[in-house]
């Protein structure tokens, strides 16, 4: 290569690449924020081809977290310097959310001419699953949790799935009995036929039949025409009937001979149809005593009780509060183009002190509630509702380190469900009784 071939500048097809051999995405704007060059690897992370991504605004390609509001490249064109932003996801064509770094600067030619600007993003999902795996936690479906009982349910969650077998989900309200449901649902042979949930007790009975089993035209009045009921649209999937403990005895029987027969007759009509769908009952009260009590058919008990989740309390788990929460500030950060990063030390010292009697939905309600006042990256004391600030009192959290805290809390409740028995204690926490001894007298709990 001659001395002029050396000093000759890149052409575009030698720039071209370049930046497709990268393994970071690239990509340009102009002024009017359109995309005007894409590389192989923005290709590759997005899912997106070049040629479609080209001359579209960037917001549509990335539908990003950042992209209304904190955008790294809107602060780079109205200040003309570089930003890098450490927070940030993109929403990929499978409707995955992908973790990113982003870099931006400017755009400029050989004359010093500014034509838009240019970022750079990197791909850390394989960071944050690393990250994810060492802290501990497991996610099945829209559940994520750190605690020795949740792992047991979710080791055997497989297997449930498998069954056909009709299921029972116990739970205090707000533990996510919906959520497993679907869990079991999405994760069976069934997972793509419906998935058609039912709250029993918000409905009478009359009602509660025609939207189960749908009626025919003339039924009652105003019946106009046939109406296929909620067995029919989950053919071939899984019927979740919720709060099922607050349905009357009538309908207990008409719901047992369904799961006895596999049949049913709608409302007003003659012939009996078939149904082939998968149970899964939850209830937020106890079903043994309501049967002791007989205010519950034992027959139909035993039918939706094959197989059992008893899903714990919160506070009986409170190690998942930080990942519950991590959770829900991703979702609320793209639904409400936010880009808050986390909580506070105090606000988690006052979450690892509270019982949350609305278990996870309180969790969720308090987080969304903050996201409404909070325009910071870290959600404070100010921005809770005024019922738990004031729970928690003037300085609640002030010099409290929040995972000691929630350490101590932890083992404290292990042991009181297990009445003092460390040897127990230790093999409900999933830790080696040496690990739990040191533990205690690290953290000064007094038995």
């Amino acid at each position: 290569m001659s001395q002029n071939d050396r000093n000759t500048p890149l052409n575009t097809d030698t720039t071209k690449i370049i930046l497709d051999s990268i393994s970071d995405g690239v990509f340009t704007i102009d002024y009017n924020w359109k995309i005007t060059s894409f590389n192989r690897a923005a290709e590759e992370i997005t899912g997106i081809c070049r040629q479609d991504a080209i001359g579209c605004h960037c917001w549509d390609v990335f539908r990003s977290n950042m992209c209304e509001q904190g955008c790294a490249l809107k602060k780079t064109m109205d200040q003309g310097k570089p930003f890098v932003s450490s927070s940030a996801y993109i929403i990929n064509t499978q409707q995955k959310k992908i973790p990113i770094t982003a870099s931006t600067s400017l755009l400029i030619d050989k004359n010093g001419e500014v034509l838009g600007g240019v970022e750079t993003f990197r791909d850390h999902s394989v960071v944050e699953a690393l990250r994810k795996e060492l802290t501990g936690g497991v996610r099945v479906g829209d559940m994520v949790s750190n605690s020795s009982a949740m792992k047991n349910i979710f080791n055997i969650l497989p297997q449930i799935a498998e069954s056909d077998s009709s299921v029972l989900i116990e739970g205090e309200t707000g533990t996510g009995k919906e959520l497993m449901a679907r869990a079991i649902h999405n994760t069976s042979h069934r997972k793509d036929c419906p998935f058609v949930a039912i709250n029993c007790g918000a409905l009478p009975d009359t009602l509660l039949e025609s939207e189960l089993f749908g009626y025919k035209k003339g039924a009652f009045t105003h019946a106009v025409k046939d109406k296929p009921g909620h067995f029919a649209l989950a053919d071939n999937g899984t019927i979740f009937l919720d709060e099922i403990a607050d349905t009357s005895p009538a309908f207990q029987v008409r719901l047992l001979r369904v799961l006895q027969e596999r049949e049913y007759t709608p409302l007003g009509g003659i012939a009996k149809e078939q149904s082939n769908v998968r149970i899964i009952a939850a209830t937020n009260k106890n079903l043994t005593t309501m049967v002791e009590n007989k205010e519950f058919r034992q027959d139909l008990y035993y039918r939706i009780n094959v197989i059992k989740i008893s899903l714990p309390p919160l506070r009986h788990r409170m190690e998942d509060i930080p990942y519950l929460v991590d959770q829900f500030i991703s979702r609320l950060n793209l639904r409400r183009n936010k880009m808050i990063q986390g909580l506070s030390p105090e606000v988690l010292a006052a979450f690892m002190a509270h019982d949350f009697p609305g278990n996870i939905r309180e969790l969720e309600n308090i987080i969304e509630h903050a996201f409404v006042l909070c325009a910071k990256e870290f959600i404070t004391m100010a921005h809770l509702p005024p019922s738990l600030a004031a729970k928690s009192g003037p300085g609640a959290g002030e010099n409290k380190n929040p995972v000691a805290a929630a350490q101590t809390k932890m083992i404290t409740d292990a042991l009181k469900r297990n009445n003092n028995n460390r040897n127990a204690a230790a093999r409900d926490l999933g830790i080696h009784k040496s690990t739990l001894f040191r533990r205690i007298k690290k953290l000064g709990i007094q038995l």
